[in-house]
């Protein structure tokens, strides 16, 4: 039924996205820097600087902003996926992989509906960190080239902010189309990623099915969750990095501003090269993979079917 699918998506994000989030910070961070003002060398380099800077918690800052929007967005993608699925198959028929690709495609549609606001708030403060770390250095850069001057610089203090407070200002200063700023490239990662992921699950999946009619075992729905979330993710990567950087409203000390998909996507090639576009690909993989794993297994093993034959039992 469609209130277990929602339940069930929403149990399966909630559940990944606790797992996972640390990792989902690296990559945006390592995907913002730009060169010449990087402060990070690698994923682990940037959560071992982030914990020492922001404390353990600061691997986590976004993260309630993601743990409220997942359950709609996981259960729009998962729901939307088999309800396209189940209207362009014939019959009862095995879709065929083109039907399939377009299933995913509609899935991937519909999400950024809650995937665009998501992400974009998000971003803002899991960068913020990053920013105030190389504002500081530029600081202590500044101090200590003019450390003949006598007194010493105030030390930068970072103001943290609420996705709230970003929320308000966005809606007050642009409506609300500040909150889907990057909506063009939200989609262009999204919709791809759901075209390649879908169909791959699916086929993945079918691999451990003895029977048609029966389930394949939990560990294969995890297995092809995670080698399909992980194989699409690195797919739609470059996507990702444009996404990324459209969608910050901060930058750091002489970053480079974009006003579109195609001057990013020109400036990034132009100075950074064309690896830039693979920034964060390993950390999405890493985000990706278990976080779709997770979700196959609880949507497929059904624990919203079993929360829900409960009530009836539970009121009698």
């Amino acid at each position: 039924s469609l209130p277990a699918k929602l339940i069930n998506g929403g149990i399966a994000g909630l559940i990944g996205v606790t797992c996972v989030f640390p990792i989902d910070l690296a990559k945006t961070r390592l995907q913002n820097q730009q060169n010449g003002q990087r402060m990070y060398t690698s994923m682990s380099d940037c959560l071992i600087k982030t914990i020492r800077s922001e404390g353990y918690f600061g691997m986590y800052r976004g993260a309630a902003v993601n743990l409220t929007l997942v359950t709609p967005e996981k259960a729009i993608k998962l729901a939307a996926n088999d309800f396209f699925r189940h209207h362009l198959s014939k019959d009862g028929k095995k879709l065929t992989l083109l039907r399939e690709m377009l299933a995913g495609c509609g899935a991937g549609t519909c999400q950024v509906i809650v995937t665009t606001p998501m992400e974009m708030l998000k971003i803002q403060l899991q960068d913020a960190g990053r920013i105030a770390a190389q504002k500081k250095l530029m600081a202590a850069q500044a101090q200590l080239s003019s450390s003949s001057v006598a007194g010493a610089a105030e030390p930068v203090v970072e103001t943290r902010t609420t996705a709230m407070q970003i929320t308000r200002e966005l809606l007050r200063s642009k409506g609300i189309a500040g909150l889907y700023k990057g909506l063009g490239a939200t989609l262009l990662r999204d919709v791809p990623f759901s075209i390649v992921y879908f169909p791959l699950f699916a086929n993945l999946n079918k691999l451990g099915q003895k029977d048609p009619d029966v389930k394949a075992p939990f560990y294969v729905s995890f297995l092809s969750g995670c080698v399909a979330g992980s194989t699409a993710a690195v797919a739609v990567n470059p996507c990702d990095v444009i996404k990324t950087r459209l969608q910050s409203l901060q930058r750091g000390v002489n970053e480079d501003t974009y006003s579109g998909i195609l001057d990013c996507t020109k400036k990034i090639w132009q100075k950074e090269g064309p690896m830039a576009f693979l920034k964060g690909a390993y950390c999405r993989a890493l985000v990706i993979a278990p976080l779709f794993g997770i979700a196959q297994v609880v949507y497929f093993i059904g624990i919203a079917e079993f929360l829900l034959d409960m009530l009836p039992k539970h009121r009698a």
